[in-house]
């Protein structure tokens, strides 16, 4: 009898454990990351370019992305630039302006004619404070696809997720060569750096 009870014992307190296990290992696995829509018209992408006669800035429209969260950690995401918006907000003077942007949009650089947009897929992030992240991801320029890592900080409110940082892209990667030190030499100040910015602005709601 007492060897009996104690089967008995044993068999229910195995089922509690196996039920613990279960609830434990389901709560695991019902966790669901969340693609949220980013608003291209709140997001912004700023882009910076340096020579040795000075620099250049503007802005690239953003034409899709998400940001993927799971809880308030940040697992993922994705944005696709437009390189047809791209446009110059430090010249004032019109043909200087749509000359540098005609440039810009030409075979010397970004080809967009053969390659309108630019992407960048997150494959890692590592957290490294709260809120802060080491984001790498790869890069997509004229159809060459590269690694790239840069920190990004990501602040979560009632209205959304915001995430920003800035990408240092070096250009000669993805055969831009223009003026480029990388590829030519006694350029003087014709020089153009071979890394430009982007300082990227993603605004997500939910």
């Amino acid at each position: 009898m007492k060897t009996t009870m104690k089967s008995v014992k044993f068999f229910f307190a195995s089922l509690a454990v196996a039920a613990f296990v279960s609830v434990s290992v389901s709560a695991e696995d019902g966790k669901k990351a969340t693609n949220l829509k980013v608003n291209p018209a709140k997001s912004e992408l700023t882009w910076v370019g340096k020579k040795v006669t000075g620099e250049h800035t503007g802005k690239i429209a953003l034409k899709e992305g998400t940001i993927t969260m799971d809880g308030a950690k940040l697992t993922g995401g994705k944005f696709v630039a437009d390189l047809n918006s791209i446009t110059c907000t430090d010249l004032t003077d019109k043909e200087y302006n749509d000359k540098l942007i005609g440039h810009l949009k030409s075979d010397d650089f970004f080809s967009v004619a053969k390659h309108p947009n630019a992407t960048f897929v997150v494959t890692k992030a590592t957290a490294k404070s709260a809120g802060v992240y080491d984001v790498t991801g790869d890069l997509t320029i004229k159809g060459i696809t590269k690694p790239a890592t840069f920190p990004v900080t990501v602040k979560t409110t009632a209205a959304g997720t915001e995430a920003t940082g800035k990408l240092v892209v070096d250009r000669s990667k993805y055969d831009i060569k223009y003026n480029s030190k990388s590829f030519f030499e006694n350029l003087g100040d014709k020089m153009i750096n071979d890394d430009f910015t982007i300082d990227v602005k993603l605004v997500a709601g939910k």
